[in-house]
């Protein structure tokens, strides 16, 4: 099992940070590592509701929210055969702004254990991606822009 965390201030408040990471049908909106994204179930966000992403170099792959403590933490767990784990956000109000301490955790399955030594290397990119592009979306769009460039 390979874990890798960061942690961020974003200036925005713990509400406005904590819809957009759970609005998860709207990823592809600003993260640059989704290509597509879309909710496939209806009603409130909460514990089990199901999005669909298509990811770089793992194509299409069902999302579920876990954890679910409104302005406190989320889990976003993938739902793949080769591999295993989530991205847990804890989110903190600071003076107007938001430290949102991410842990991004793989455990590879079946013959993708081979790239075990690679997942801490591919995981770090990847959050650093998405910790990036969330506090860009947020801090210069506002959350109302037009995609960012892929």
């Amino acid at each position: 099992m390979t874990v890798v965390t960061r942690t961020q201030i974003i200036k925005a408040p713990v509400n406005v940070v904590f819809d957009t990471v759970t609005d998860a049908g709207n990823f592809a909106t600003w993260n640059p590592t989704i290509r597509s994204s879309r909710r496939l179930d209806t009603g409130e966000l909460a514990d089990g509701a199901r999005f669909e992403w298509e990811l770089r170099l793992f194509g299409k792959v069902i999302q579920e929210l876990q954890e679910f403590d409104r302005n406190k933490q989320v889990r976003i767990v993938p739902h793949m055969t080769r591999l295993e784990g989530g991205h847990r956000f804890r989110f903190t109000a600071q003076d107007g702004s938001t430290r949102i301490d991410h842990e991004l955790e793989m455990t590879p399955k079946g013959l993708f254990r081979l790239f075990a030594p690679l997942m801490g290397v591919m995981g770090g990119r990847n959050l650093r991606d998405t910790a990036d592009a969330l506090q860009s979306y947020l801090e210069w769009s506002g959350g109302h822009s037009s995609p960012l460039p892929k």
